[in-house]
């Protein structure tokens, strides 16, 4: 009996200790890092990498690139900042994670990059980093908050941004909270009622929906070059909270959309969630299958077939907050029930 008992203790013992140091081992502390001379500042979930913000000139935006999951597979594209053979080369303003518009005051945000032809460059608006405003990190998350000019090329700046990223993880989910506020400077801003906008992701090859026919793809030497798609790559779907799949979530309002694929082997599910306040909640989303990933809540002739318009405007000096929340899961498809959890909980949130 006695010997049974022993046993028994040390077991425990063995069990409560492990417990323990496991229970150290999640306690990982966040790092931000910032690193002026590359214009970027490294987000690290204890060594690992999960994200960094990006402010090249190249890019007319800063962005968030890449984007990885707590597993660390890469869920952004690389091209054209970093491409990868076999992946899609169109649309070379599609960089990373990132916010802007198509039309406002006139002026192009969205489409702009270096494939601009110089000509056509005094019709595009660039998105200029500012300032470092604060960030701090502990075990629970890391909070970095930027100061950012949307500009037109006289030097104009048109509205002054202030962006508040907050990542945090939890289990097997790498959560993005986003909350931006753009203020109108001297003069009143217009932003009309376009497709293109607000804020997106572009997604690897793998994630996207499964796509045939030529398309532009970097080749084995760095290349662009027009090849061959069989459709067989591509592992995406669509699904929104309104139950709608595929293709038709495109234009669709929804609460939520998600986008679940494979790559490297995990099931991989990046779901981007709308926020009660902001305007034009739900919000019409303008999801591509071919790797396009995006919410415009201030685009909606097009995506409603003429029925509703807004052209939203800012007066002088007016303040606009929009909030968003990216969720990338890994090593299993998020469920619809843990994605309405994640949405409840970012509506109390902020």
């Amino acid at each position: 009996m006695n010997r049974i008992r022993k046993f028994v203790f040390i077991f425990l013992g063995l069990f409560f200790t492990a417990e323990f140091v496991l229970g150290q081992k999640e306690k990982v502390e966040w790092k931000i890092v910032e690193r002026k001379s590359k214009k970027q500042i490294d987000i690290l979930l204890g060594d690992r990498l999960l994200t960094s913000y990006c402010y090249y000139d190249s890019i007319r935006k800063p962005i968030l690139f890449p984007v990885r999951s707590v597993s660390g597979v890469t869920v952004t594209r690389g091209f054209p900042i970093k491409p990868v053979p076999g992946e899609t080369a169109d649309h070379p303003h599609h960089t990373g994670l990132w916010l802007n518009y198509e039309y406002v005051n006139g002026f192009d945000f969205w489409n702009n990059s270096t494939a601009i032809p110089l000509k056509d460059r005094v019709k595009c608006g660039t998105i200029r980093h500012d300032k470092v405003i604060s960030s701090k990190a502990s075990s629970k998350q890391a909070e970095l908050i930027v100061g950012e000019n949307w500009t037109i090329p006289d030097g104009t700046t048109l509205l002054q941004e202030q962006t508040q990223f907050v990542f945090h993880a939890m289990g097997d989910q790498f959560l993005i909270d986003r909350i931006t506020t753009l203020t109108a400077q001297d003069n009143e801003v217009s932003f009309k009622d376009v497709k293109d906008g607000f804020i997106a992701i572009r997604v690897a090859r793998e994630l996207e929906m499964p796509i045939k026919g030529q398309r532009e793809m970097v080749d084995n030497t760095g290349n662009v070059v027009k090849l061959e798609d069989k459709g067989e790559v591509g592992t995406g779907l669509y699904l929104n909270s309104e139950g709608l799949t595929g293709d038709a979530a495109w234009g669709a309002r929804a609460r939520w959309c998600m986008l679940a694929g494979k790559k490297e082997g995990q099931d991989i599910s990046i779901s981007m969630i709308d926020h009660p306040k902001n305007t034009g909640y739900p919000t019409y989303w303008h999801a591509r299958g071919y790797g396009l990933f995006a919410a415009n809540p201030l685009g909606q002739e097009i995506f409603s077939k003429g029925m509703e318009k807004l052209n939203f405007i800012l007066a002088a000096h007016q303040s606009v907050t929009f909030r968003f929340r990216i969720v990338i899961t890994s090593g299993k498809k998020a469920t619809v029930q843990e994605i309405n959890l994640r949405a409840d909980e970012f509506a109390g949130a902020f």
